[in-house]
């Protein structure tokens, strides 16, 4: 239903899409997550042309949208958007919000394109709003008249840009609920959002979005239980992570410890973990590797989930040998006081040869 291919869109001060490639087939619900400005929107307004692409095509049913002299109105009138920001005409009913598309473009008579949307907006549970406008809505039900709007157009293909980002935590669920309905239909949709929850729920596929490209895609399971690469592993487990390099006997640690507890204080970790942190860092870290190396070089990473609470510290070196078995017992018995498994094995990552992984309390 949709290939994107080689997919680049550059500004003056930003190159938000580097090298997209992807297949969404029909009936595919895929839901687009990622850090924010990672060009998750972007994507949305370039598949839909609202965005000129630099460079790439854009195939929709078979139709390449971004060909020289490509009948593009023809071709998007099989997509519907609808913005995190509503777009609805203030001046303007509900329903005659709903009417106005399929009179003007799809030249439907005025009873047929009132009646339908009644009956959508039946659907989204708002008939009787129909008389309203739009400031009389909530957020939540300003959202559902758009969405009201976008079937409308009878569209194959939805496009919903971070639809409940504007809205009040409570009136999140009553849209959520309406695009879990359109799921079950058939409908081929590209969601934005923010709800892991709801994205794992919904979708039948999941594009993890960094860099400028299409970093991770695959079943909600896969990435969510199971993602094969880092960033996408620290994004949807919510992790925080800590991170420093050090090459230099002489380096700042005291500059470092305090690092580690201003990361600490801003994600409320409980005092014993920060504690745990910086006692692996001067056990581990200071006490047993900078004696024991030859040259200086390390990397030593905490992940820390807001979900579970815990914390997970990483230690990547280059010395052909198990720290943890070279340390002294006052050092060994610290660290066992604040951790619950300690684990040795090759690090797997860069130029680094070994990796000392440990959970903390």
């Amino acid at each position: 239903m949709i290939r994107i291919e080689h997919l680049r869109k550059e500004y003056p001060e930003a190159t938000p899409l580097k090298d997209v490639n992807a297949v969404i087939e029909k009936g595919d619900v895929v839901a687009v997550i990622g850090p924010s400005g990672t060009g998750k929107s972007t994507l949305l307004r370039c598949i839909n042309m609202l965005e000129k692409p630099t460079s790439g095509r854009i195939f929709i049913d078979g139709e390449e949208i971004t060909a020289k002299g490509a009948k593009t109105q023809l071709i998007r009138r099989k997509m519907g958007m609808v913005f995190q920001s509503f777009n609805l005409f203030p001046n303007m009913t509900v329903i005659e919000n709903i009417m106005k598309a399929p009179v003007e473009l799809l030249k439907k008579s005025r009873q047929e394109a009132y009646d339908n949307g009644m009956e959508l907006l039946r659907k989204v549970g708002l008939a009787d709003k129909a008389l309203r406008f739009p400031d009389e809505l909530s957020g939540g039900q300003k959202q559902r008249v758009a969405i009201a709007r976008t079937l409308a157009m009878q569209p194959e293909i939805i496009l919903f840009d971070e639809p409940t980002s504007a809205l009040d935590p409570t009136m999140v669920g009553e849209v959520l609920s309406v695009i879990r309905s359109l799921a079950s239909q058939g409908y081929t949709m590209m969601i934005v959002t923010h709800e892991m929850k709801f994205a794992r729920n919904v979708s039948t596929k999941v594009f993890y979005m960094d860099q400028g490209e299409l970093y991770e895609e695959g079943r909600p399971e896969e990435i969510f239980d199971h993602p094969r690469r880092e960033r996408t592993r620290v994004f949807v487990k919510r992790l925080k992570v800590f991170e420093e390099i050090i090459t230099s006997r002489d380096f700042d640690f005291i500059g470092v410890n305090t690092r580690i507890e201003e990361f600490g204080r801003s994600y409320s970790m409980e005092q014993r973990t920060i504690r745990g942190i910086e006692t692996v860092f001067e056990e581990l870290c200071i006490q047993t590797l900078l004696s024991k190396l030859k040259d200086v070089d390390m990397r030593v990473t905490c992940e820390y989930s807001e979900d579970t609470g815990h914390a997970q510290m990483r230690v990547f070196y280059k010395g052909g040998f198990d720290a943890t078995a070279e340390m002294d017992a006052l050092s060994a018995r610290l660290i066992e006081n604040v951790s619950v498994e300690t684990e040795y094995a090759p690090a797997g990552e860069g130029d680094y040869t070994d990796c000392i992984k440990i959970k903390l309390k």
